[in-house]
């Protein structure tokens, strides 16, 4: 594991394999909200990309597993901040943005910013707005005001033990940065995948996304059966073959 300081405040744990392949891109796997870079679908990838001579970075937002800052202080525009600043300073040539839940969003608000660094986006169950379209939208009011009082919501996730903090930070600074108002112009693939039996994104969002997309080559996969974590043998051999895919095409 290595560190990277973009400035004083944040120190950002990252793993990275580099393969000096011309003409190549390279992969970095953005996480979801809560997770951190040694999850099933960032470690299998990071294997493959090994034996595949494919250079791969993955790495923890701040206030996520080994790097630095608290949990409650961050966003979604603290955390693609982080993110971007990763693509700027540890990557050489263009990625394939590998964005799972909220990483999905974040992939998609990089390549608003570099779309000359981006090979091509893989969102899995792609979660954009997710603060305001899934949470903030479905709070009661008792909730509402809990967050807007106290700064924080607790609620029980079924992926730990712990109960996703929701913080005040979370749903209001993550505003800056919804997408899905506009049209998302972009001239690289596209490659969403959404399973039937996700229960925390749903199908509509992933309808929505696909429309919402302005580019020749989109595609939007859904699987049967396959829920939120996508981290099945059966759906780790999609991703994979998605990636496949995008790495032949030039």
């Amino acid at each position: 594991m290595n560190f990277y300081k973009p400035d004083q405040h944040r120190k950002i744990a990252y793993n990275k394999f580099e393969c000096n392949l011309e003409n190549k891109p390279g992969i970095i796997f953005l996480g979801g909200l809560a997770s951190d870079m040694e999850g099933t679908k960032a470690t299998y990838l990071e294997n493959w990309c090994q034996n595949n001579k494919v250079s791969f970075l993955r790495f923890d937002y701040s206030g996520h597993g080994s790097s630095g800052g608290n949990f409650i202080d961050g966003s979604v525009l603290s955390w693609s901040a982080d993110a971007l600043s990763v693509l700027d300073n540890l990557t050489n040539g263009k990625q394939i943005l590998v964005g799972s839940s909220m990483g999905g969003w974040i992939a998609l608000l990089l390549a608003k910013k570099r779309p000359k660094k981006i090979h091509s986006i893989l969102g899995i169950a792609a979660a954009p707005d997710f603060t305001e379209d899934l949470m903030w939208k479905n709070f009661n009011n008792d909730e509402k005001k809990k967050i807007t009082n106290d700064g924080i919501l607790m609620q029980d996730s079924q992926y730990s033990d712990e109960p996703y903090k929701i913080s005040k930070n979370l749903i209001f600074q993550s505003r800056s940065c919804l997408i899905l108002s506009d049209k998302l112009r972009f001239n690289f693939p596209v490659r969403l995948l959404q399973g039937t039996s996700d229960e925390d994104v749903p199908i509509d969002l992933a309808l929505k996304l696909i429309n919402h997309i302005d580019c020749n080559d989109a595609k939007l996969e859904i699987v049967k059966n396959a829920d939120h974590s996508f981290s099945s043998e059966k759906c780790l051999s999609i991703i994979i073959n998605n990636l496949k895919e995008l790495l032949s095409l030039n």
